[in-house]
């Protein structure tokens, strides 16, 4: 979870004139804050001479706790969460994984240097969390920090590297998230070499246990103000460390208000948007969580976050109370259509291949010669958006279907790709067929 210079629970979410300004690639020169230099617990190690596994052919689905529920956890509300998941159907859409973020650890590591879990959260421990989610058929995720601490202040990684991919092993997770909170630049280095040496000796340690765990790296988002160059430069090398990477700010958290959620949507998609060239299938840029549920957004902003993240080939990972999901957040989590343009084995980021203010226009290569095409309405007033098949990258054709993957509604073009009198802040997301 990333925060620039303040407390995660104190950040403030970009508005819409953040967007409009990250549309143009202006952002403000800012960064994460760090704790004080401990160069006994950060050697610098050799580059990573192998990539880490490749684990996540298509881009990872599941649950997080952070955005709804913050520090407010235990094992209930995980494991409440998890058979919400099962018993939602969602589960076996995909959303196979769910992750504990930060907080689930004691205050202090144990008399051998090992994590623990929280006794009053957690009273039967993570291997026991695990257990009961792999009963459930789904996958176990854990949080954790490449720093002394994580981002609220529990013990991080820096100087524990293998003995707690050890520990992850031996509880048989499947996922490690690793924040960059509090990480101290070494003497001698740069601030993009303390990370990329740290990263990089986490990626080793959670390979060389031999068991498979999907690893998601928040170096780049600890670099989005550090000018576009640097920024690119780490996303490249987290490619190799591990399997996705967190590109920016944090999604809203569930106290902010809905406009905050709507505009803190709209940033991480704008940011995101413009870096397809720098995935490729199996590494998967990661603009945070979704937010459908009981958030606030209508069910035009939860369907326009759901289609944009699927067009941009992003993780799935819903963060919301699935206990309390309403019949339109699951409609929105569970479409079947908008999932399988995510999860399509091709693995390409779609592109914006027009934009304006208050509108733009992704296209989507899918495996089977389709094409996915978001209209997409980012204004407070509805109006007609289109493309033409050739702007979207389709061939040439007498004809075209389209299937509207909202409302399964199919239609025939010559060529025109339109939607009149898209609503506001509304997604129409159709997949084209060339006749």
């Amino acid at each position: 979870m990333f925060h620039p210079s303040a407390s995660r629970t104190g950040r403030t979410v970009a508005g819409l004139t953040a967007f409009a300004a990250c549309s143009v690639g202006l952002v403000a020169a800012t960064g994460p804050a760090s704790a004080a230099p401990d160069p006994a617990r950060a050697p610098l190690a050799p580059r990573t001479a192998e990539p880490y596994p490749h684990l996540a052919p298509t881009p990872p689905m599941g649950w997080n706790n952070w955005s709804y529920y913050m520090c407010d956890i235990n094992e209930k509300v995980i494991l409440d969460n998890a058979r919400a998941l099962v018993r939602t159907d969602l589960a076996r859409k995909g959303y196979n994984t769910v992750t504990v973020d930060d907080c689930w650890m004691a205050k202090q590591r144990g008399p051998e240097g090992e994590l623990l879990a929280d006794p009053a959260r957690f009273p039967h421990g993570m291997a026991h969390l695990g257990r009961q989610l792999h009963a459930m058929g789904l996958k176990f995720g854990i949080y954790a920090d490449v720093g002394t601490h994580t981002c609220e202040k529990y013990p991080g990684s820096m100087g524990h590297f293998r003995q707690d991919a050890e520990l992850f092993a031996s509880w048989k997770v499947d996922y490690v998230k690793a924040d960059g909170c509090n990480v101290p630049t070494a003497p001698g280095s740069t601030k993009e070499q303390t990370y990329r040496d740290l990263y990089g000796q986490m990626s080793r340690a959670l390979a060389a246990t031999g068991r498979p765990m999907t690893f998601s790296v928040s170096a780049p988002a600890y670099f989005q103000f550090d000018g576009r160059p640097l920024w690119h430069r780490v996303i490249g090398w987290s490619a190799d460390v591990g399997n996705l990477w967190r590109g920016g700010r944090d999604v809203a958290l569930e106290k902010q208000s809905p406009a905050q959620k709507w505009s803190s949507i709209l940033y991480n998609f704008t940011y995101n948007s413009g870096l397809a060239d720098l995935q490729r299938p199996g590494r998967w840029n990661d603009p945070d969580f979704l937010l459908a549920g009981d958030s606030g957004l209508t069910t035009d902003e939860m369907r326009s976050q759901m289609a944009l993240w699927a067009m941009m080939a992003a993780p799935l990972i819903s963060s919301t109370d699935l206990t309390k999901l309403s019949g339109a957040a699951l409609e929105v989590l569970g479409n079947k259509e908008v999932i399988a343009v995510d999860q399509d084995p091709l693995g390409v980021q779609g592109k914006v291949v027009r934009q304006e203010t208050g509108m733009a226009v992704l296209s989507k290569p899918l495996h089977n010669g389709d094409r996915a095409v978001a209209l997409f309405n980012s204004g407070n007033t509805p109006r007609t958006l289109s493309t033409t098949a050739k702007d979207a990258g389709l061939p040439d054709a007498g004809s075209y279907r389209l299937r509207e993957l909202h409302s399964g509604r199919i239609t025939n073009s010559g060529g025109e790709i339109a939607a009149k009198n898209v609503p506001p802040h509304a997604t129409v997301l159709y997949r084209v067929t060339a006749r």
